[in-house]
C-alpha cells in the first residue's frame, strides 16, 4: 500500500482527534477499547470507491448545534451535477424558496431513542443521533430496528436549525445510514398466532391469564399516532390476517418499543412477541399489550409457523388486568361535547391524500397548507415529534383523514383533519432552505383548549383565528409567553381569559364525553371530526386599525347629504346655512352593528399629544372616553398599560364635510362635496370592562388585583421579569415611536429604581380648567419673548399634609396625610392651595384629573422632601400681589407620576373631620333651573345635564376669533374657525328646562363624546343674557367638560332634536306662563281667528337679498349668485276658549295655515318668484313693519285668502314658546276685554298674549274635534280634582 499523502495524513490526524473527542469507546474484556475509527474509515472508503473523502471534515453534534445557524445539507457520495439536479427538483412547487446549500461535513454517531443506559426516562417515541459531545433529534424515512444503539455513518443528511437561535434544530436523514458494525442475526423460525385465531380471545367473555404470553403475526392494517397522557407515551397498531379482514389491536407502551413506529409501514407483515391481553375498566374493551420482553420482527413465511392456542389461554385465571394508560387518557378527555346548532349537519368524508407542504399556516395550532389549496390539521393528534420534517417542500401521505368542506365561513381552504384513527406518513423531506419552528412542547394553549372543550373543526379554526390575531396584536407589549400562558401554570394568561368565556358560551357543559376507545378501537368509527356544521363566527376581535377602517366604511356607506336634513327645512336654507348644517354629523355603532359581533381589545394608554385616553395594539390607536355607570368620573391611573376587553360600547364616527352646495336641489350631486374627513373614537363604561392583563408595578387600589411582574427585554433579546416602577411606567404612557435606546433606557431605569426611594404629596382637586394654548413663561427661561403659546391646562389643588418619603413607590397608600391633617394644629403648614401647570408630557394626566378627587404625585428617584416647594413660584411678582392672596404656581414635571387615591365623598367620618378639607370644596355645582333663574348672580357656572340637541351654527358676529383660536385651528381642528356648536342641555329627557351652551369650533378637537343623549358635566362656563332676556352659556378658556354617561340611544338623523316627544300633550292656552323662558313642546286644540301678517319672498342663497327673475337684486357690490331660496312667514291669532296667542309660522307651515295643497303652494311660489316678495297685513297688524303691495294681483289674492271665512277653522297646533319674538314684550297685568256671542256680550279678564312658534299644523274633522275636545276637558277636570284632593 502506498504511503498516504501529506493532505491525507492531516485529514487522518483530524479524524483521530475527532474520534477521541466525539466517539465513545466500547467496553471490552480487558477494559475500554480504542474508538472504532478504523471501522468508520472502512465504511468511508467503501462509500467513496476506496478513497477517503478528503474534501469533507468530521463534525461533532455539539459543533453542529452551536456553529451551524442556517439550514444546510451534506451529500457524501453525490457529484455536483447530481446535487444541482436534486435541488432544482425540490424548487419546482415553490419557486420563491431557495434550495438547501451544500456543506461538506461527515456525521457519525449512535442512533438512540433518548433513553439513558442506567434507567428509563420519559421518551416521546423520537429518535436521536448522539456522540460524546451531545445529542440531537433526527427524522428518518426508513428505519431498521438493528440500527438502534448502533454506530452509524450518515452519508446524506440535512441540518435544520430552529428559528429561535437559542435552541438547537434537528437532523433529517435523507439516505439510509451505513452501520459501522455488523447487524445481529435473526432467529430462523418463530411459532406465531394469526389474528383470525387471536380475535376470539378479545371477544370472549372468559377472563384471560395475566401471565400468558402470545406471539401474533399479521399485516399492518392501521397505525395510530403517538399519544402522551400524564407522562405516559404509547400508540396503537392493528394487525390484519393475511387471508381475511380480521384484525386485532395492539397497544405499544414500553419506552424501548416506541421507536417501532419508525419501522412500521402499512401493508407490510410483522410479528410481535410477548403479547398479553388487557381490558379497559370502564368499557370492557380488550386488546393485546406489549411487554418488556416483546420484540418486533418482520413476518416472512419461511421464518414463522402457526401455533395453536394452548391451555394457558382457556381461562385458567379469573384475574382481569386493566390498562392504566388508556384509563388516564380517558380521564383527561372526559369533556363536554360541542352542542349541535340549528342547521343542516354535514358528515365528513374519509379519504387518503398525498400532497406537498407549501406553507406553515400555524405550527402551534397544527395547521399546514398542502399544494396551496388544502389545509392539513394535525391538532387532533398530538404532535409528539414537534412537527419535525413538516417543512415547506416536504411530501406527506395522509391515510383515513376527514375531508371537511367550508367548516368556517371565513376560512379559505378545504380542511383535511387527522383524528386518532388517521395515519400521517412523511414520504420525502424538503429540499428547501426553510427554518424550523417547533410547536410548544408544554402549555400549548391551542391544544389545551381544543381538548378541554372537545371542539369540533369549525370552532377550533375560529379559536385559532382569534388566538393568531390576539398574539399578533399584543405580543409586542407583554411577550408571547405571558399572553399565551395557560391555567396549567396557575395564573392563566390574557389569551385564556379572553377565550374561555367565549368558548363556554358556544360549548355548554355536557355530561357526554369524548370516547377515545371508540375513536381508536371500535369498528364503527366515531370522532369529533365525523360530523360538522359550517360555522358563522359568533364574534370577532380584529385589530384596531381594522376596526377604524370598518367603522369609517360603515359611516360613509350609503351616505347622502340629503339624509342629514329634512327636505321641508332644506329647501328654505341659504347656501351658508345649508353647507354649515352638513359640515358636522356623526354615526354611532355598537358591537351588534358588525357581523359577526365585534369585541374591542386594546392596551389602555394616554397620549400627551392629544391628552386623551387610547386603546392601543400593534396596528393603531383608538381614542376612548370611559365613564362610570354611577356618574362618577373615570380616574383609574392604575389601569394604564393594562389590556382591556370591551363588549358593550358605542363606536362613534364624527363626519366632517366641506361642501359648496348652492341650494338643496343639488344635494344629490356629490360633485359639490370638496372634502370628507372623519374622526373615530369609542365610548364605554368602566363596569363593562374586563381586565385581561393588569399593568405591573402599580398600586391596584381600585382593582384589588395586587402586584405582579412584567416581562422586559434585555439588550441580548432575552426576557426578564422586573417589577415596574413609576419611572419605568413613563415609557408606557406615550404613543409608540421609533427609539433605538428605548430598551436600554428601560433596563437602566428598572435596575436603579429598586435601590432608590421616592417622594409623594397628597392633594385635593378643587378646580380644573380646560385644555388650550396659553402663554406660559416659566421662570429662569431664556428668550421667553420668542416662545410660542404652549398647549396646557391648569388645576387648583389643596395640598393635604406634608410630602412623604417612601422606600419604594408601591408602599404609597392608606392616606396617612389625612390623619396628620386632622390632628395637626398648624394647618397653615400642612394645607395650602397651589395652581398646578400641566405642559408637555404631563398633559397625559388631563383625562384622569377631576374635581373633588384625591390624588398623589409620586416623584421617583428622589429623597428631597422640598422638591415641590423648590419648583413653586408666584404667578405675578410679589410687589403687585401679595403671596397670601394667590396660590403658588407649580409646573408639573414630565417624570412625575399621578396616582388616584379616592374621592372626597368616599372618605370616612374620621377623615372628613378636618375642617380645612371641607373648606377646599369651594366650587359649587348648580342646577340648570338655578342657572336660568333671574336671581342667579354668578358669572361662571358649573352644572350637569343631558344633551338634547347638537347644532352647528355660525359664531356670533360681534365676537372676533382670538389668536389662540386661530393657532388652535392650525393644530388640526376639523371644523372652520368661524363655526361654533350649540348644545341644548336639559335636566332630563323631555324636561321643559333647557339651556343652550355655545362652544367655539377650535375647542372641539379636545372634546369627545358630545352626542345627543349623553350626560355632561360643565365646569366654569360663562353665563350670559341675550337681548331677549334668554340665558345661555359659552365655553371659555377656563371651562372644562366631563362625560358622565353614554347616550341611551342614537338618532337616525343626528341633526334632529333628540329630546322631542313623539306625542305632545294637550294643554290650554290659559295654562301657559309667558314669563317662563322654557316650555316643552305641547299641543293645543284651537280656533284660527285670523292671519295678521303674511310674507312670501325669494332671497339670494348667498347674500339673502331679494332674488327676482332669476338673479340677485344686490348691485353694490354685485352678487354672482344665480340661486334663490323661497321663504315664507305668517303671524296668526289663535284662541281655544281659555285664552289667545300669537303664533309665528314659517315656510311649509304657512301653506298648512292657509289650507293650500302642494300644487297650489308651488304655483303661488312660482308667481312670487317673478316679483321677488309679496307681503300683506290684516286687522290689528297695522304698524308692525310689514310693507303691503297695493296693486299686485298675487297680493290681492293673498289678502282675500286671509280674510276668507275658510281660513278661520279649528286646527291642531304643535308649538314651542317663541324665545326670540319680533317685539320684546314687557310683563303687563291682565286687562278687561269684551266678547260677543250673538247678541250677548261678555266681559272677561284676559292676560297678555304669549308668542308661540309653530312646529306642526293638522286639520281637524268634526268627529276628531269632538273627541279631542272631550278628552281635553276630561284630563283637565281629573287634574283639577286631584289638585283639590291634595
Amino acid at each position: 500500500m502506498a504511503e498516504p499523502s501529506a493532505a491525507e495524513q492531516r485529514w487522518l490526524q483530524a479524524a483521530r482527534d475527532f474520534a477521541r473527542r466525539a466517539l465513545p469507546a466500547r467496553e471490552g474484556p480487558g477494559g475500554p477499547e480504542p474508538p472504532p475509527l478504523d471501522a468508520v474509515l472502512q465504511r468511508l472508503r467503501s462509500a467513496g470507491g476506496g478513497d477517503l473523502p478528503l474534501g469533507y471534515s468530521f463534525i461533532s453534534i455539539s459543533d453542529l448545534q452551536h456553529q451551524q445557524h442556517t439550514p444546510c445539507c451534506s451529500q457524501l457520495t453525490w457529484s455536483t451535477n447530481e446535487f444541482k439536479e436534486w435541488a432544482q427538483q425540490g424548487q419546482g412547487g415553490l419557486p420563491m424558496q431557495s434550495a438547501l446549500p451544500r456543506t461538506y461535513l461527515i456525521l457519525v454517531g449512535y442512533l438512540t431513542d433518548g433513553r439513558q443506559e442506567d434507567k428509563e426516562k420519559l421518551v416521546a417515541g423520537c429518535l436521536y443521533v448522539k456522540d460524546n459531545t451531545g445529542i440531537i433529534p433526527c427524522e428518518l424515512l426508513h428505519f431498521e430496528l438493528e440500527w438502534l444503539e448502533s454506530l452509524l455513518l450518515f452519508p446524506s443528511w440535512s441540518y435544520i436549525p430552529q428559528t429561535d437561535q437559542s435552541a438547537a434544530g434537528y437532523v433529517e436523514i435523507l439516505v439510509d445510514p451505513m452501520p459501522v458494525n455488523l447487524p445481529k442475526e435473526v432467529p430462523d423460525s418463530i411459532p406465531v398466532t394469526y389474528p383470525a385465531s387471536a380475535k376470539p380471545l378479545l371477544t370472549s367473555r372468559f377472563p384471560c391469564n395475566k401471565r400468558s404470553k402470545l406471539t401474533v403475526a399479521g399485516e399492518l392494517a392501521r397505525l395510530g399516532p403517538l399519544l402522551c397522557i400524564r407522562h405516559k407515551t404509547f400508540f396503537f397498531l392493528f394487525l390484519k390476517c393475511l387471508t381475511s379482514a380480521v384484525w386485532v389491536p395492539v397497544l405499544v407502551q414500553k419506552p424501548n418499543q416506541l421507536a417501532w413506529r419508525y419501522i412500521l409501514k402499512l401493508g407490510h407483515g410483522y410479528t410481535i412477541t410477548g403479547l398479553s391481553m388487557s381490558s379497559l375498566k370502564k368499557s370492557g374493551q380488550r386488546m393485546f399489550v406489549t411487554g418488556v420482553s416483546s420484540c418486533l420482527l418482520p413476518c416472512c413465511a419461511e421464518q414463522v409457523r402457526e401455533q395453536p392456542l394452548n391451555s394457558a389461554w382457556q381461562g385458567e385465571s379469573t384475574q382481569s388486568s386493566s390498562l392504566e394508560v388508556a384509563e388516564q387518557l380517558s380521564d383527561s378527555l372526559e369533556l363536554g361535547v360541542e352542542e349541535e346548532r340549528l342547521g343542516s349537519t354535514k358528515e365528513s368524508k374519509i379519504i387518503s391524500y398525498v400532497g406537498t407542504v407549501t406553507k406553515i399556516l400555524n405550527v402551534q395550532a397544527g395547521l399546514f397548507l398542502l399544494d396551496n389549496k388544502v389545509c392539513l390539521c394535525l391538532a387532533y393528534q398530538q404532535l409528539l415529534n414537534s412537527a419535525r420534517g413538516l417543512r415547506p417542500g416536504a411530501c406527506v401521505e395522509l391515510i383515513d383523514v376527514h375531508l371537511l368542506q367550508k367548516p368556517l365561513i371565513s376560512f379559505p381552504f378545504i380542511v383535511l383533519g387527522a383524528c386518532l384513527s388517521s395515519t400521517v406518513v412523511l414520504k420525502s423531506f424538503s429540499r428547501l432552505s426553510t427554518p424550523y419552528q417547533p410547536p410548544a412542547s408544554s402549555g400549548n394553549l391551542y391544544f389545551q383548549l381544543l381538548f378541554r372543550y372537545n371542539l369540533g373543526m369549525p370552532l377550533y379554526l375560529w379559536l385559532v383565528s382569534l388566538l393568531e390575531t390576539f398574539e399578533e396584536r399584543f405580543s409586542c407589549f407583554f411577550g408571547r409567553h405571558r399572553l399565551l400562558r395557560s391555567s396549567m401554570h396557575r395564573n392563566p394568561g390574557a389569551a385564556e381569559k379572553f377565550l374561555v368565556p367565549l368558548l363556554q358560551a358556544v360549548v355548554p357543559d355536557r355530561d357526554e364525553a369524548r370516547d377515545i376507545y371508540n375513536e381508536i378501537l371500535a369498528k364503527t368509527h366515531q370522532c369529533p371530526l365525523q360530523k360538522y356544521l359550517t360555522l358563522n363566527p359568533p364574534c370577532q376581535a380584529p385589530s384596531l386599525s381594522a376596526v377604524c377602517h370598518v367603522a369609517e366604511q360603515k359611516s360613509w356607506e350609503g351616505f347622502s347629504p340629503s339624509q342629514l336634513l329634512s327636505p321641508l327645512e332644506a329647501q328654505h336654507m341659504g347656501t351658508q346655512e345649508l353647507n354649515r348644517r352638513l359640515a358636522w354629523s356623526y354615526r354611532t355603532l355598537s358591537a351588534g352593528s358588525f357581523q359577526p359581533r365585534l369585541i374591542l381589545l386594546g392596551v389602555l394608554r394616554v397620549s400627551s399629544r392629544s391628552s386623551s385616553l387610547q386603546l392601543q395594539d400593534k396596528s393603531s390607536t383608538l381614542p376612548c372616553v370611559i365613564s362610570h355607570k354611577d356618574g362618577s368620573p373615570f380616574a383609574h391611573t392604575a389601569l394604564i398599560g393594562s389590556l382591556l376587553q370591551v363588549e358593550n360600547y358605542q363606536l362613534v364616527v364624527e363626519r366632517f364635510l366641506q361642501t359648496d352646495f348652492p341650494s338643496w336641489e343639488q344635494l344629490a350631486n356629490l360633485e359639490h362635496v370638496r372634502e370628507k374627513k372623519n374622526s373615530v373614537y369609542v365610548h364605554f363604561y368602566f363596569e363593562d370592562v374586563q381586565v385581561l392583563h393588569v399593568a405591573e408595578g402599580q398600586i391596584q387600589k381600585g382593582l384589588r388585583s395586587g402586584n405582579s411582574s412584567s416581562l422586559r427585554k434585555k439588550d441580548d433579546g432575552s426576557l426578564t421579569s422586573e417589577l415596574e416602577t413609576p419611572e419605568a411606567k413613563m415609557l408606557k404612557l406615550e404613543d409608540p415611536k421609533p427609539d433605538t435606546g428605548r430598551d436600554e433606557n428601560c433596563q437602566k431605569g428598572q435596575s436603579s429604581t429598586r435601590r432608590t426611594s421616592c417622594v409623594s404629596h397628597l392633594f385635593l382637586v378643587t378646580q380644573k380648567e380646560g385644555l388650550m394654548l396659553r402663554n406660559y413663561q416659566l421662570p429662569r427661561e431664556e428668550d421667553a419673548e420668542g416662545q410660542e403659546l404652549q398647549r396646557s391646562f391648569q388645576a387648583t389643588v389643596l395640598w393635604l399634609g406634608r410630602p412623604r418619603l417612601w422606600s419604594h413607590s408601591r408602599d404609597c397608600g392608606n392616606l396617612p396625610e389625612l390623619e396628620e391633617t386632622s390632628c395637626d394644629g398648624e394647618e397653615g403648614m400642612t394645607q395650602q392651595e397651589a395652581l398646578l401647570l400641566f405642559m408637555g408630557k404631563s398633559l397625559r394626566w388631563f383625562p384622569f384629573l377631576h374635581l373633588d378627587g384625591l390624588y398623589r404625585f409620586v416623584v421617583p428617584h428622589c429623597s428631597d422632601l422640598e422638591v415641590f416647594d423648590k419648583l413653586c413660584f408666584p404667578p405675578v411678582p410679589a410687589k403687585f400681589l401679595s403671596r397670601s392672596s394667590c396660590p403658588l404656581c407649580l409646573p408639573v414635571q414630565d417624570t412625575w407620576y399621578l396616582q388616584h387615591e379616592t374621592w372626597i365623598s368616599c372618605l370616612t367620618e374620621h377623615q372628613l373631620a378636618a375642617s380645612s378639607v371641607l373648606r377646599g370644596m369651594d366650587q359649587r355645582i348648580s342646577s340648570i333651573p338655578e342657572v336660568l333663574s333671574n336671581s342667579f348672580t354668578g358669572s361662571l357656572v358649573s352644572f350637569s345635564g343631558e344633551i338634547v340637541e347638537r347644532t352647528l351654527c355660525a359664531s356670533p358676529k360681534n365676537e372676533k376669533p382670538s389668536v389662540t383660536l386661530n393657532l388652535q385651528k392650525q393644530k388640526g381642528s376639523l371644523l372652520a374657525s368661524d363655526h361654533s356648536v350649540k348644545l341644548s342641555i336639559s335636566v332630563a329627557p323631555g324636561s321643559p328646562v333647557v339651556v343652550d351652551v355655545y362652544i367655539a369650533a377650535a375647542y372641539l378637537q379636545h372634546l369627545w363624546g358630545l352626542l345627543p343623549g349623553a350626560k355632561i358635566l360643565f365646569q366654569n362656563l360663562e353665563r350670559k343674557i341675550s337681548r331677549f332676556h334668554n340665558v345661555y352659556c359659552i365655553y371659555i378658556a377656563s371651562s372644562c367638560v366631563s362625560i358622565i354617561s353614554l347616550p341611551a340611544s342614537h338618532l337616525p338623523f343626528p341633526s334632529s332634536p333628540a329630546g322631542e316627544a313623539s306625542s305632545p300633550s294637550l294643554v290650554f292656552l290659559s295654562s301657559l306662563q309667558p314669563h317662563l323662558q322654557h316650555l316643552p313642546q305641547a299641543r293645543i286644540l284651537c280656533h284660527l281667528s285670523c292671519v295678521l301678517t303674511l310674507s312670501l319672498q325669494w332671497v339670494c342663497s348667498l347674500c339673502s337679498s331679494i332674488f327676482k327673475e332669476g338673479r340677485c337684486t344686490r348691485h353694490s357690490p354685485p352678487c354672482p349668485s344665480h340661486t334663490g331660496v323661497r321663504q315664507a312667514s305668517a303671524r296668526v291669532l289663535v284662541e281655544d276658549g281659555t285664552g289667545e296667542a300669537l303664533v309665528l309660522c314659517r315656510n311649509q307651515h304657512v301653506a298648512a295655515i292657509l289650507g293650500l295643497s302642494l300644487l297650489e303652494w308651488e304655483a303661488l311660489q312660482n308667481c312670487v318668484q317673478s316679483r321677488g316678495s309679496v307681503s300683506v297685513q290684516h286687522g290689528e297688524a297695522t304698524g308692525t313693519g310689514c310693507v303691503e303691495e297695493p296693486e299686485d294681483l298675487v297680493a290681492c289674492y293673498l289678502r282675500s285668502l286671509c280674510r276668507s271665512p275658510l281660513i278661520c277653522r279649528p286646527i291642531l297646533l304643535d308649538f314651542n314658546l317663541d324665545r326670540k319674538p319680533s317685539k320684546i314684550l314687557q310683563p303687563a297685568p291682565p286687562q278687561l276685554r269684551n266678547f260677543h256671542c250673538g247678541e250677548v256680550e261678555f266681559v272677561s279678564q284676559v292676560g297678555p298674549r304669549p308668542s308661540l312658534l309653530c312646529l306642526n299644523v293638522e286639520e281637524v274633522g268634526q268627529e276628531a274635534f269632538s273627541y279631542l275636545n272631550s278628552e281635553r276637558i276630561r284630563r283637565t277636570s281629573s287634574h283639577c280634582q286631584a289638585g283639590a284632593t291634595a
